[in-house]
């Protein structure tokens, strides 16, 4: 089977990307911007987005600067659990897409994006790392979070990694489109 990402199979989810979290994390600048990309992106390609939000009545909701890149239709799932799977209709959803890679991006990666991933893999799912749009308040943790879901299977990957791979050629009717967000 491929490893490389494609449109018709992709679906993109976007962990926990909530203000009062982000402002603690390492690289948080360059992190908010590639999710914003991938985001844009998705939405360009007709590709589902998925969110989940970590106990927002303390940590707050989807930064706007997320959301405003966001189609109108995206979900939004509350969590107290680290990992996604748990939240009340979030599998059903993700399964709805009949989608088979998952593209992740978010926070903290030793944490809720690293327990997700998880439970992505365990189910069934081709996961792949959006690694520079995934953060952790530590490098460390960050390294450690990538390398263990890497153990575990997921594909490592970048903002402009995929993009390429979900573009395939410069022939793609959206690529001049796509190609604006990261010139």
């Amino acid at each position: 089977m491929s490893s490389i990402l494609n449109t018709n199979d992709s679906l993109l989810l976007i962990i926990d990307i909530q203000e009062k979290l982000l402002n603690a994390q390492y690289n948080k600048e360059a992190v908010l911007k590639n999710i914003q990309i991938m985001a844009e992106a998705a939405k360009i390609l007709d590709i589902p987005i998925i969110t989940t939000e970590q106990y927002p009545k303390g940590l707050g909701h989807t930064m706007e600067a997320v959301k405003e890149k966001l189609p109108e239709n995206t979900k939004f799932f509350e969590k107290t659990d680290f990992g996604g799977c748990a939240a009340e209709g979030f599998n059903a959803l993700l399964e709805s897409f009949g989608k088979t890679q998952i593209m992740v991006c978010g926070m903290e990666s030793h944490v809720c994006v690293h327990q997700t991933v998880n439970e992505l893999l365990k189910i069934g799912y081709a996961v792949y790392l959006i690694e520079d749009a995934i953060t952790s308040r530590k490098e460390w943790d960050y390294n450690q979070g990538i390398s263990r879901m890497a153990f575990d299977g997921a594909v490592p990957s970048s903002t402009e990694m995929a993009l390429f791979e979900l573009l395939k050629c410069a022939k793609h009717p959206k690529f001049k489109e796509v190609q604006s967000l990261i010139k």
